[in-house]
Parts: structure tokens; C-alpha cells; sequence
């Protein structure tokens, strides 16, 4: 309210002065018509100058009200998606550590196997995993994730996302077994798949003390209600 009435005082201002210098402009023409010739015609080139400046800079201005229009257009349609978002979010439960998301093998068999190991990674650092390095790919040795557990153990995690008619073999296990404590110095091997496990690759497994993680377990421990791979 105060700029405004700032504002119309100073264009009242410069209304009135300019009215009055006009006017006396005017009254001296009147009395020295030689010398008001020859200031008019000095004048002109400027006056002139001043109107061509004027006229160009009209699109301009109009393309800065635009610009402005379409701006404040922008800021007015972002806050009512803002609105519509505020008013059909979900209530905040008070809750001091919410479950976000309920996982199941599905999830991860939507991934790819690249995802899936990140998916894993991530897993191990929710619980507490430092330097977690995906390796995963060609020359990996076997090895899909590496990570040190909270209490120092160094993990090699092999990732397998099979579908539940593929189950992870005997080969798939003795591949993993020849590099994960030679090569990468595991202290801690697991496989981790999205399906289950032959009779033959659990019981090599269960011989060279590496842990085999199937789908259910694997959705136990994202959902936090099972044990992780280490533990």
C-alpha cells in the first residue's frame, strides 16, 4: 500500500512539472519566436532519436510482459500442483521409523541384473556395510558386491537374479567357491538369488561355508524381518 502511494506521488510529481515546464516553454516561445525557432530545430534530431528509440523498444517490452504473464502463469500453476499434491498425500503416521515399502521377489525379478546388485549393495549398507563396491560384470571373478560389515568381517556377495524356475546350481556355487576366499579374501561368501538352490549346490556350499541366501530369505531381509547375509 505504501509503494503504491509512493508510486502515484511521483508520477503526480513528474505529471505537474512536466505540465508547468511545457507551459512556460511555451509563454518564452511566445516572447523570443527567433531563438525558440532555432532550439526547436537543434531539437528535433533528439526528439526524433528519442521516438525511433521508443518505438523499438516496444516489442521488446511487450516480450517482457510476456515473459512476465506467461512467469507468473508458470509460479500460479506450480503451487496448485503443489496444493493438489499437499491435499491427496497419505496422512504422516507418528511413527519413529515408517516401512515405506513392502518388498517381494517380484521386485527384484522386475530388475535388471544390474539393478539387482545395487539393490543388494543398498540392503547391505541399510545395515550398516562400509566401503561397498559393485563389481559386478564381465571379470568379476565371481564377485558382485564387496563390503565390510559393522563389525569388520569382509563380504563377498555373489548375486543371481533367477527366475523360480532356474535354480542356482552345483556349477554356479563351485565358480563362486574357487575365487570369493582365494581371490577376493572373503571372510564372509554368500550367494544371493532371487530363486532357490539345488540339493547339490547347497551341499557344496554347506562344505565350503558359503552361505546360500534364496528368494524368501532375500525378501525377509529387505523387509527387515529376517537375518541379513552376514548375520
Amino acid at each position: 500500500m505504501r509503494r503504491t502511494v509512493f508510486v502515484l506521488a511521483v508520477v503526480g510529481v513528474l505529471v505537474c512539472g512536466g505540465f508547468l515546464a511545457v507551459r512556460e516553454a511555451a509563454r518564452w516561445a511566445a516572447e523570443h519566436p527567433g531563438p525558440a525557432t532555432v532550439v526547436a530545430v537543434a531539437a528535433l534530431p533528439f526528439v526524433l532519436a528519442l521516438v525511433v528509440v521508443a518505438i523499438r523498444g516496444m516489442p521488446r517490452l511487450r516480450e517482457l510482459r510476456r515473459a512476465a504473464r506467461a512467469g507468473k502463469a508458470e509460479a500460479e500453476a506450480e503451487a496448485a500442483r503443489a496444493a493438489v499434491v499437499a491435499d491427496t498425500a497419505p496422512a504422516v503416521v507418528d511413527d519413529p521409523a515408517p516401512t515405506a515399502v513392502t518388498w517381494s521377489v517380484d521386485d527384484f525379478l522386475a530388475m535388471d541384473a544390474d539393478a539387482f546388485e545395487q539393490a543388494v549393495a543398498r540392503l547391505c549398507a541399510r545395515d550398516g556395510c562400509r566401503d561397498i563396491q559393485v563389481v559386478g560384470g564381465a571379470g568379476d571373478l565371481g564377485a558382485d558386491v564387496l563390503a565390510t560389515t559393522s563389525d569388520g568381517r569382509r563380504i563377498i556377495i555373489q548375486c543371481k537374479r533367477y527366475g523360480p524356475a532356474n535354480k542356482v546350481g552345483s556349477q554356479d556355487v563351485q565358480r563362486f567357491g574357487g575365487t570369493c576366499w582365494t581371490v577376493h579374501g572373503a571372510e564372509i561368501a554368500a550367494v544371493v538369488t532371487t530363486s532357490t538352490f539345488t540339493d547339490p549346490a547347497t551341499d557344496y556350499a554347506d562344505t565350503c561355508g558359503i552361505r546360500c541366501f534364496d528368494g524368501d530369505q532375500l525378501v525377509a531381509w529387505s523387509n527387515g524381518a529376517g537375518p541379513t547375509p552376514w548375520g
